[in-house]
C-alpha cells in the first residue's frame, strides 16, 4: 500500500509538473505576443513623432523664409542694402533665432523617442516555472523516501 501510494505521489507530482510547464510555455507565448504588440505601438509612436518633428520643422523653415523675405522687402523698400550692414543683421539674427528654436525642438525630439523604450530587462518566467516545480518535485522525492 505504502508503495501505491508513493506511486500516486510521483505520478501526481509528474502531473503537476507537466501542467506547470504548459503553463509557462503559454505565459512566454502571451508575453512574446505581448512584447510583439508593445514592440509595434512604440515602432509606430516613434514614426508619428518623427512626422510630427519633420511637419514642425518644415513649417518653421516656412515662417523663417516669410520672415527673412518680409523683413529683407521692407528693409529694401526703405532704400537699404539687404545684404550689407544691419539689414544683414537682422536678417542673419531672424535665421539664427530659427536654429536655437529648431535645435531645442530637437533635443526636445530626442528627448520624447527614449522616454518611451522599453526595458530590456522584463520578466522572462523561464526560471519561475522551474522554481516553482521543485517543491513539489521535493516532496514527491521524500514521499518516495518514506
Amino acid at each position: 500500500m505504502a508503495a501505491l501510494s508513493s506511486l500516486a505521489a510521483l505520478a501526481s507530482t509528474g502531473v503537476g509538473l507537466y501542467a506547470q510547464s504548459r503553463s509557462a510555455q503559454q505565459q512566454q507565448a502571451t508575453q512574446r505576443a505581448q512584447a510583439e504588440i508593445t514592440r509595434q505601438q512604440e515602432a509606430a509612436r516613434q514614426q508619428q513623432l518623427t512626422l510630427q518633428q519633420q511637419a514642425e520643422a518644415r513649417a518653421r523653415g516656412e515662417q523663417v523664409a516669410r520672415t527673412v523675405a518680409s523683413a529683407r522687402a521692407r528693409l529694401a523698400g526703405g532704400g537699404l542694402q539687404v545684404d550689407d550692414g544691419s539689414a544683414a543683421s537682422v536678417t542673419q539674427g531672424l535665421r539664427a533665432d530659427a536654429a536655437a528654436g529648431q535645435a531645442d525642438s530637437d533635443a526636445l525630439f530626442r528627448a520624447r523617442l527614449s522616454s518611451g523604450r522599453a526595458s530590456l530587462l522584463n520578466p522572462d518566467a523561464t526560471l519561475t516555472s522551474v522554481l516553482r516545480a521543485v517543491p513539489s518535485f521535493g516532496n514527491a522525492v521524500r514521499n518516495l523516501l518514506d
